[in-house]
């Protein structure tokens, strides 16, 4: 089923040309002296004027009035303002503008079994009307319904978490994630005649039963991030000393004084807090 653009009559002037006939018809009648002729002619007019004013619908802009003749669809007409067409049609409306859906906060299970919320915020338009009337039931339902299927397919192929470089992962991909999940609804929804214009997560977070837990699980893991910093850092500093202090020939040094000056440089730079000098006011040894 493909939408079939229609021809339409202006309604304005057809509007105009059946109430000329309703008073006409009325005149006939009046004038004809309560003559049976004449009074079965301005009936005739009158009811044929009337039946005609069923041929009238108005288009807004942005909308499509798809028409119908006993369960046959005729084609969609998208010209707004007061349009006329044949009485016998049934014309349902729909509209063509660009829409918002949000979800509600989806609780699903993401790749590594872990229970999370999630919620995404939908952009879309009808663009083929006879398939949003024909193909499906109800395309507003249609698209609420899909949409939160497709959100809980996308959520349960990525992490939660990066945990590997190069893997994406629903909180920090999330460009990524947004093709993804715009892809799935563009598949699932081709069919109602609706065109996705945009997904976006709107609301991602783990479940409460286990917020604690995981917020625990990345702090300890920023701070192995920061201490494996810290220590990279404190190494290169300790050889750096060494390397200006052994080509300066300032001062010569055993290994067992190396290593007592290695340990002290990093506990002096790695340590959490300032340290406390001890100067030794006598010899070096």
């Amino acid at each position: 089923m493909k939408e079939i653009p229609v021809r339409s009559i202006p309604g304005i002037p057809v509007l105009l040309l059946l109430l000329a006939a309703h008073v006409a018809g009325a005149w006939v009648i009046v004038s004809g002296g309560g003559g049976i002729g004449s009074v079965l002619l301005g009936a005739a007019i009158v009811v044929v004027a009337f039946v005609l004013l069923f041929g009238l619908y108005m288009v807004e802009p942005n909308q499509a009035a798809v028409l119908s003749l006993f369960g046959r669809y005729k084609g969609s007409d998208k010209t707004d303002g007061l349009r006329w067409n044949n009485p016998f049609y049934s014309k349902k409306k729909v509209s063509l503008r660009v829409r918002n859906f949000e979800s509600g906060k989806l609780k699903v299970n993401e790749l590594d079994g872990s229970p999370i919320e999630i919620a995404a915020i939908i952009v879309w338009q009808v663009v083929d009307s006879a398939e949003a009337v024909y193909n499906v039931d109800d395309y507003e339902s249609f698209v609420q319904i899909q949409s939160e299927s497709a959100l809980r397919a996308m959520a349960t192929s990525y992490p939660y978490d990066q945990h590997e470089d190069g893997q994406l992962a629903l909180r920090s991909h999330a460009a990524e994630i947004s093709q993804h999940l715009k892809a799935e609804l563009v598949e699932r929804l081709a069919d109602a005649g609706v065109e996705v214009l945009d997904a976006r997560i709107s609301h991602l977070a783990y479940a409460p039963e286990i917020a604690h837990a995981m917020l625990q699980r990345q702090q300890a893991n920023a701070v192995i991030a920061a201490r494996t910093r810290i220590v990279a850092g404190a190494v290169g500093m300790v050889e750096m000393a060494l390397a200006e202090l052994q080509k300066n020939q300032v001062v010569r040094l055993d290994e067992e004084r190396k290593a007592q000056m290695v340990s002290n440089l990093l506990v002096v730079l790695c340590g959490d807090r300032g340290t406390q000098p001890i100067v030794n006011a006598g010899s070096l040894y």
